[in-house]
């Protein structure tokens, strides 16, 4: 990963920052869309690593990975993000309205739900203490500025106990275990009342 020397310059194959905020012993963290376009290549060089599996996007070409964000990108009820830290690409964060997404045939969607995913990139050299923390924490913060967002729901894959325990250390609940296109999840949920940064 390199520096971006143009943080917060907008073009048109990269969209504006959405949200920027400094971390005290962290960094500057921000997000703005995804530009399919030009973002597939950091984007592929992360779903395509074994880490990464749980993603479900281990065989698919930076072309693949391209058209996928696209699609996303056409949707109004699912947004995906790449946020960075000091400039840097570090993560993708995808939200969306579970009514509008397969897991609401799975689950009963109550009014204010909001769904999420999380990818954390391929680290491009040591990692800063609390550094999914501090990422989800942001995220977390950004989308419950919208006082319409109840709850937070998230299903990672049910065989990956490190991302179930990170979502638990930020203050969700698990729920049942579902049945996605693709793979067994178990169900996270967050009241807002619940959120704390860790």
């Amino acid at each position: 990963m390199t520096h971006d020397d143009n943080y917060g310059a907008t073009t048109p194959n990269r969209p504006a920052t959405t949200h920027q905020e400094m971390i005290k012993g962290f960094g500057t963290v921000s997000m703005r869309p995804v530009a399919p376009a030009s973002d597939a290549g950091v984007l592929h060089a992360w779903v395509s690593q074994e880490r990464a599996r749980y993603w479900g996007m281990l065989g698919a070409d930076r072309e693949r990975v391209q058209e996928v964000y696209a699609y996303v990108d056409s949707l109004t009820t699912h947004h995906a993000h790449l946020v960075h830290l000091d400039g840097s690409p570090v993560a993708l964060f995808q939200s969306y309205e579970p009514e509008h997404d397969p897991v609401a045939e799975c689950y009963e969607v109550q009014p204010g739900d909001h769904g999420i995913h999380i990818l954390i990139g391929t680290p491009a050299g040591p990692v800063r203490p609390g550094f999914t923390g501090h990422l989800l924490g942001f995220f977390l913060t950004h989308l419950l500025k919208n006082p319409d967002r109840r709850r937070i729901v998230a299903e990672p894959d049910a065989r990956n106990d490190r991302a179930i325990a990170r979502f638990l250390r930020a203050g969700f609940t698990k729920g049942p275990q579902i049945e996605l296109p693709g793979k067994r999840a178990q169900l996270v949920f967050l009241d807002r009342g619940d959120h704390r940064r860790s």
